[in-house]
């Protein structure tokens, strides 16, 4: 089944963000031809100003940035000077040239200053894989303090820092999900003289895993939007969910308690599985307001199964 869902992701068309997030997937995956060669054709949609994966007129700013940790491991492996060029760029991009608020915290778009839980996973990890681990903090620490929400413990979705107000205050579960994904990767490359940051990311975790598992749903998928019954049932934030609780546990900063409710999120998605090699029933494309089928669906389960095979593996 699991290569039926690669083969499914491989021919998928795929956005900036979904490059990167299905190149980081088959990294973690351990298929690094296909990693190598996703950050190639990252590299060979790169803009002037370093935004990689571009097509069209996309106006993203840290969806650019997904495919970061792959093309920096395609680098190191094959030392190639286009690569690591393209490398440079993105890092100039997202360290100097991207919008941010006055505080410093990186926009979503260039269009607007708009401030999207999705940046938690698309920018950070790419700069604590390049060393850069007071910036990439930095990133986290804006997007918490300006998306958090404290009255359920969870995070919005969309900040306007122009408007100063929500375009959407909902708890979307794929946006949780991106920023437990996002924050438990860049715990994974915190060196030691960042333990006390460390554990504020691993506090951060814990508060988003703590408040939305009491809306898990009986076969173990969730609503589209965490609080909210009315919204549609989908897996993505599941196999999101599952594999933040398999790499925490198999790094020792999440209970073994948690291990249950994410093999339950795991059951749901794999039966969403089809014929194909699609996994249905997540937050689907092109759109993401009705269940579906998405590249980052797909990415999502290769890295669930990744993160539970390393666990077992430990």
């Amino acid at each position: 089944m699991m290569n039926q869902v690669k083969t499914a992701l491989l021919g998928m068309q795929r956005h900036n963000w979904e490059q990167g997030v299905a190149a980081q997937a088959f990294l973690e995956a351990g298929d690094h031809d296909v990693a190598i060669a996703m950050a190639v054709e990252g590299a060979n949609r790169q803009q002037a100003d370093g935004r990689c994966c571009q097509i069209d007129d996309s106006t993203a700013v840290t969806d650019p940035c997904a495919i970061g940790e792959a093309l920096i491991f395609a680098c190191e492996k094959t030392g190639d000077p286009f690569l690591c060029a393209a490398r440079d760029a993105l890092l100039r991009w997202a360290l100097r040239e991207a919008p941010r608020t006055p505080d410093g915290t990186v926009h979503h778009f260039t269009h607007d200053a708009l401030i999207w839980v999705d940046s938690m996973y698309m920018l950070p990890p790419f700069l604590a894989r390049a060393g850069y681990f007071d910036e990439a903090l930095a990133q986290l620490d804006g997007y918490w303090d300006i998306l958090f929400n404290p009255a359920n413990k969870l995070l919005s979705h969309q900040w306007s820092d122009r408007e100063k107000l929500f375009h959407r205050k909902d708890a979307w579960a794929v946006g949780n999900g991106w920023a437990m994904a996002g924050m438990a990767r860049v715990i994974a490359l915190l060196p030691d003289s960042h333990a006390e940051d460390r554990q504020r990311l691993i506090g951060r975790v814990r508060t988003l895993i703590d408040a939305a598992l009491p809306f898990q749903l009986e076969d173990g998928a969730f609503h589209d939007v965490l609080d909210d019954p009315s919204a549609f049932r989908e897996v993505n934030f599941s196999q999101m969910l599952a594999y933040t609780i398999y790499r925490g546990v198999a790094a020792g900063w999440l209970d073994a308690a948690y291990l249950p409710a994410a093999e339950k999120a795991r059951a749901a998605a794999l039966q969403e599985v089809d014929a194909f090699g699609l996994v249905r029933n997540v937050c689907g494309m092109p759109y993401f307001d009705s269940p579906g089928v998405a590249p980052e669906g797909q990415a999502f389960h290769i890295l669930m199964e990744a993160a539970r095979k390393d666990l077992h593996r430990a």
